[in-house]
This record gives C-alpha cells, sequence and structure tokens, in this order.
C-alpha cells in the first residue's frame, strides 16, 4: 500500500470495511463500533502494522470481523441465559435512605465517593481500596473519614422539638 498514513488510510477505507461489515452483520451500528474499535486497536499499533510493506487495512478487516462474531457470541449466550431462566423479577424501587444516599455521594469528589463505595458497598479492605485507586493507605484512610464527615452532615435530620432543633446524623 502506497499511503501509509494512518489518517489517509482511515479516510480512504473506513466507509468501505463499514459496508462489508454491514452486510454480514446486518446491523449497520454495530458495523461501525466494530470497525471504529478495530481502527483505535490500529491506532496504537500502526508502525507495526505498516512495517516491511505490512497490510494494515487487511489487519483492521480482520480485527473487525473477530470483533463482531466475538459480540455476536455474546449476544446468544446472553439470549440463551434468558430463554434459560426467563426474565428478571420485579425489583422493588429503591428506597428513600437508598435515594439520599446515592444523591448525597453524587454531591461528593470523585475521589472521596470512589473511596466511600469501594469500602463500603463494594466490601473492599482499606487496602484493596488503596491498590485500586493507586493511593497510600493512610491516603484512602482519610479520604474515608472525609467522606463520612461530609455524608453525615448531607444525611442529617433535623426535626424541630419545641424551642430548638436536634439534629441526628445517619450515615
Amino acid at each position: 500500500m502506497a499511503t501509509t498514513s494512518f489518517d489517509d488510510v482511515y479516510a480512504a477505507t473506513a466507509p468501505r470495511l463499514i459496508g462489508q461489515l454491514y452486510l454480514v452483520t446486518g446491523d449497520l451500528a454495530e458495523a461501525q463500533d466494530c470497525v471504529q474499535e478495530a481502527y483505535a486497536r490500529a491506532w496504537t499499533r500502526w508502525d507495526k502494522l505498516t512495517r516491511n510493506d505490512g497490510d494494515p487495512v487487511g489487519w483492521v478487516r480482520s480485527t473487525a470481523y473477530r470483533l463482531a462474531v466475538s459480540r455476536w457470541r455474546h449476544h446468544t449466550a446472553g439470549l440463551r441465559a434468558f430463554m434459560r431462566h426467563g426474565a428478571p423479577g420485579e425489583m422493588a424501587p429503591p428506597s428513600a435512605d437508598t435515594i439520599a444516599v446515592r444523591d448525597a455521594l453524587a454531591e461528593l469528589p470523585k475521589g472521596l465517593r470512589a473511596a466511600l463505595v469501594m469500602y463500603y458497598l463494594g466490601g473492599m479492605q482499606v487496602a484493596e481500596v488503596a491498590t485500586a485507586l493507586d493511593l497510600p493507605q493512610g491516603t484512602v484512610k482519610a479520604r474515608l473519614s472525609r467522606g463520612r464527615a461530609a455524608m453525615a452532615v448531607m444525611l442529617t435530620d433535623t426535626a424541630d422539638f419545641g424551642d430548638g432543633a436536634v439534629e441526628a446524623a445517619h450515615v
């Protein structure tokens, strides 16, 4: 192939590959997704694919086809499971407390929220949270402490008892 610039190859070949994969899958959106994913993978190894007059388009075509087959297999496995087990049962709507916790978590900075969710809802230990977030354990402990304090303020019920208000934190 004379043109080895990624942008040039993509512009010249992507529409044709999408069309071919569309005819294979019968789903235009699926074909577009698979071809885009294949080109994204090709971009990360473009130098290897074009070395020694390699055929990057053939590699992209094969990768896109394999992606489509893999997605089809996952889809059919899901359908088989659905047929075997039936539709999921009715789920109860979330409680008012669950909604309040969700809303309070949404107001926290991402770092505090992640630590709280992993530790309290995910059942992870401090060391596991530290590894997952690539942080020292002390930082995780500090985030848990700050997050609990912030949640306590946000989830405080204020009840009026005569002259003053009594606050009770629910965490």
